[in-house]
């Protein structure tokens, strides 16, 4: 074996195996090493072992620990070890992965995944699928195909003929839609502010019954998994009066949408499947190393028209499968890899234990914290809980601490007015036994305070 590749998957899988045993966040003093790494460029170059010897020494203190079983910030799943052997041998096999042409292993692995996926998440059989690197650029990837159709009905060839001039495209969106939807909307020209926003109610949801009526090039952006209280828009409802308008409905499922992948939790999504474009991240729930998104869109034709390279670019007869046609990027590595061997190893009954278990510890996290006399602000119905330990300089005060002791890392969030401590469980890592000892710290920094 090549020494410096058995050297680097020991130390990967030194880091791995004692991630238990230490603090999640990095301490000050690693964080303060970082600066050893400001120095200039090497006039010489420099042996191999010794430059990996100092990313180990300096970069694996000053990681967070997020591939373990306490990190419950933002919504951030934890690398599944099949999933990262896999992204170690499709690292090495460096496939370019735009076309069967280049990379037909990468290929026949991504159109395989891709159509588990669908299957797994409910979507049409049909529906054109990329791999992109998060749900910011599968929002992008669906919406772009929104963009082009809503105007191609009225007669404009966008991509062709730009915006300028264009007939204007009404874009609703719900008063809570997560801002990397806007910031997609802002890349597309479509505006982060030219946006009709629909009141939503007290757990987030976006009301149907103040959705406008439409008319001429529209579309409505729906939410599956609200980033601060895990809850679902009303597609069937949304979707059958936007559909009446003739708007394009896409759904922003970051997380949300891989309810549908578990039976208990997939009337949480009824009607997501009349949408037109779907995002998501495999990355989170799936628990694939980063990055890996995903955009699906029912129109294959018209991610195509959004994406592909308007002219032939070194075409092979009987090429196959052109992945870059679906997405922003003509080099990208092989994501599909990793996607395809956590789906072959969990298999249906596997995903949807992993989405269920976490948010059986989520609805733990929400009772051991009630049964303490402490308020949690939204309904529990997926991953997310988020908890008041009393007005906002407590909470931030709790949050503080709880990042300083260690045992765990929460993010802080403000919900309909008030600030929380947001738990996000949406790791494979995460035991009984870390949602208590989480929940332990939570409640001795609590009652430290008080």
């Amino acid at each position: 074996m090549n020494p410096l590749l058995h050297d680097a998957a020991q130390r990967a899988a030194r880091y791995l195996a004692t991630l238990d045993e230490r603090p999640v966040y990095p301490g000050a003093d690693a964080i303060a090493r970082l600066a050893e790494l400001d120095g200039p460029l090497p006039a010489r170059p420099q042996p191999a072992e010794a430059v990996l010897h100092t990313l180990d020494t300096l970069g694996s203190p000053a990681t967070v620990a997020s591939a373990g079983g306490r990190y419950h910030g933002y919504v951030i799943g934890g690398a599944l070890p099949v999933g990262v052997a896999a992204h170690w041998l499709a690292t090495a096999w460096d496939q370019n992965a735009a076309s069967a042409a280049g990379a037909p292993a990468a290929a026949a692995f991504e159109q395989v995944a891709l159509r588990w996926l669908r299957e797994l998440l409910g979507l049409p059989a049909d529906a054109a699928g990329a791999f992109v690197s998060g749900t910011t650029m599968g929002n992008l990837c669906a919406l772009a195909a929104a963009r082009h159709a809503v105007l191609a009905r009225a007669g404009w060839d966008v991509e062709a003929d730009g915006l300028f001039g264009a007939p204007p495209v009404t874009v609703v969106v719900g008063e809570e839609a997560h801002p990397t939807l806007f910031k997609a909307l802002g890349l597309l020209g479509l505006g982060r502010h030219r946006v009709l926003t629909v009141p939503a109610d007290a757990q987030g949801r976006l009301r149907a019954d103040r959705l406008p009526r439409l008319a001429g090039p529209s579309i409505v952006c729906l939410q599956a998994g609200n980033v601060n209280s895990g809850a679902f828009d009303p597609f069937e409802t949304v979707c059958a009066q936007a559909h009446g308008d003739g708007a394009w409905v896409h759904v922003d499922g970051a997380f949300g949408l891989w309810a549908q992948a578990a039976p208990a939790l997939r009337a949480h999504c009824a009607g997501v499947a009349a949408a037109d474009s779907w995002a998501t991240d495999a990355h989170k729930w799936l628990n694939v190393p980063y990055d890996s998104g995903l955009a699906f869109v029912r129109d294959g034709a018209a991610l195509r028209a959004a994406m592909a390279v308007s002219a032939a670019y070194l075409p092979a007869p009987g090429s196959g499968s052109i992945a870059s046609d679906h997405t922003p990027e003509l080099s990208r590595r092989a994501r599909g890899v990793d996607a395809w061997a956590v789906l072959a190893a969990l298999g249906r009954d596997g995903v949807a234990a992993l989405v269920e278990g976490c948010c059986a510890h989520a609805r733990a996290f929400a009772r051991g914290l009630r049964g303490a006399g402490f308020e949690v602000l939204n309904d529990v119905v997926l991953n997310q809980v988020l908890v008041s330990f009393g007005d906002a300089a407590a909470t931030c005060a709790l949050a503080a601490r709880l990042q300083d002791d260690g045992t765990c890392w929460c993010g802080l969030t403000e919900w309909q007015g008030r600030v929380a401590l947001r738990i996000s469980v949406c790791s494979w890592a995460t035991t009984e036994a870390d949602v208590q000892r989480s929940l332990a710290a939570m409640l001795r920094l609590a009652r430290a305070e008080s």
